[in-house]
């Protein structure tokens, strides 16, 4: 460990802390990105050749904050010679394999970003008392973080954190006590994060049941399907939503994702939010339309060709689920929410399409004591949890000066924490915070509505930056 202290170290490098980094580099601001892979991926298991992101090409890592950065998409299109073809195209949603090449091509190219680095631990020094707090000093706290690599331990230090490493795979059933790999059954479970990896064995089964309501879930159904032809598994999809809903992109709706609403929603009772956010599945966790159509389609054609089309079954729960003998294979056992009738379905192949999940990270132990989280009952009734109480600034520690979250607070700022177009935004106010001066313009105001009493809306309470007060030191 040497004497160097960063002024930022992102744990995690996705597309917000890549994008973090990159209007980062032109600041005066000594950065360092860490991440336990040997480089850049985003969504491999699910890079379908067709796949579009879900959100224009100016939800870049850049380009809503800078639109002059040399990181933007535009500007990945241009070096690569692809912008013309790109323009002639006439679609704003770029391909979901070419967002990834994108990140990759800005990863190679912005400085401060480390590989194979996994890190551990994280720890307030030690030291002389100069401050309120053991490791203070005239710049405030500095936080001592471990990392493990092929080669042996690492250690940084830094005044600000910045968690960005995502969320990670759930599931509602034992994936892994389902799944045959390594042992003489035939059976294979799975979730949709590790799909394509795994698409052959799916599609020499005898049949593949995809659980699951939203995009990933209609892409790998499709795609199954559309591959198996008369030949392959019989193809069953079965979600707990009341329907196959399509995403909404009206452009009244699209402006929750505003920095009012983002307001409005961060103001209310954490009860109040949640119950709004399972109201407001529809809006960011829905299909999209065309796709919904083409699986109609799709399901038509096969029709008239005299071809089976398995179990298409809304509105259906999982509750459990086991390998049996006889019959050999997956044993589903499954409930109608509308008649609340159980029934049970029997599959070779098992894809959970089920989303991803917050977890706040084991290496924040050493200093649990300065985050603030509150426990909460979890989703699917199945225990307790805790989960960040995250400030309108994203800091998370209760100075709310030093550690900031990408991604983990969904349940405090809506819909938009998982958006791609929003990451710019939050990252201009996270290099607000530590820089004590706004770098990058933060909008406050772009929606035509109001959210709300109109009128009643005040300025949200956001934490003074480390230049306004000693305080937050």
């Amino acid at each position: 460990m040497t004497g160097k202290i960063y002024d930022l170290l992102g744990v995690g490098i996705g597309p917000f802390n890549l994008g973090l980094a990159c209007l980062a580099e032109p600041l005066d601001l000594d950065a360092v990105f860490l991440d336990a892979r040997d480089g850049f991926a985003w969504h491999h298991g699910l890079m379908l050749d067709e796949a579009t992101i879900q959100v224009p090409f100016l939800a870049d890592l850049v380009t809503l904050a800078d639109p002059t950065s040399p990181y933007s998409f535009l500007a990945y299109l241009k070096q690569v010679g692809r912008l013309y073809p790109f323009y002639i195209r006439e679609n704003f949603q770029p391909l979901r394999s070419e967002y990834d090449a994108y990140c990759r091509w800005a990863s190679e190219r912005v400085a401060g970003l480390r590989w194979g680095r996994e890190v551990v631990d994280v720890q307030r020094e030690s030291g002389p008392e100069t401050g309120n707090n053991p490791g203070d000093d005239d710049e405030g706290p500095v936080y001592r973080v471990t990392a493990i690599t092929r080669e042996g331990t690492e250690t940084y230090r830094t005044r600000h954190l910045v968690l960005g490493i995502g969320t990670t795979p759930w599931s509602p059933v034992d994936l892994e006590a389902l799944d045959g790999r390594g042992g003489s059954a035939t059976t294979v479970a799975l979730h949709a994060a590790d799909y394509l990896p795994r698409r052959a064995e799916l599609l020499d089964l005898g049949s593949v049941t995809v659980v699951g309501s939203g995009q990933s879930a209609a892409e790998i159904y499709h795609d199954l399907l559309s591959a198996s032809g008369g030949d392959g598994p019989r193809v069953d999809w079965v979600t707990r939503s009341p329907r196959f809903f399509p995403m909404e992109y009206t452009k009244l709706t699209l402006e929750m994702t505003s920095p009012e609403y983002i307001d409005h929603f961060h103001g209310l009772p954490a009860d109040q939010r949640d119950r709004m956010l399972r109201e407001q599945r529809s809006l960011y966790k829905g299909i999209d339309a065309d796709l919904i159509n083409q699986i109609h389609d799709l399901l038509y054609r096969r029709s008239a060709q005299g071809l089976g089309n398995g179990l298409l079954v809304a509105a259906t729960a999982l509750d459990g689920a086991c390998v049996t003998g006889e019959p050999a294979g997956i044993h589903l056992d499954l409930r109608c929410n509308d008649t609340g009738r159980p029934w049970t379905h029997h599959t070779d192949g098992l894809v959970m399409a089920t989303g991803y999940s917050p977890t706040p990270p084991r290496f924040l132990d050493g200093i649990a004591g300065e985050i603030d989280t509150e426990e909460i009952d979890t989703d699917h009734g199945n225990g307790r949890s805790r989960r960040y109480r995250v400030a309108r600034d994203h800091t998370v520690d209760r100075a709310h000066s030093r550690i900031h979250v990408q991604n983990a607070e969904e349940h405090t700022h809506g819909l938009s924490a998982p958006d791609l177009g929003m990451g710019a935004m939050r990252n201009s106010i996270i290099l607000r915070s530590i820089t004590g001066r706004e770098v990058y313009p933060v909008e406050t105001a772009i929606a035509f509505q109001q959210f709300g009493v109109p009128g009643a809306h005040t300025a949200p309470a956001i934490a003074p930056t480390t230049s306004q007060t000693q305080e937050s030191r």
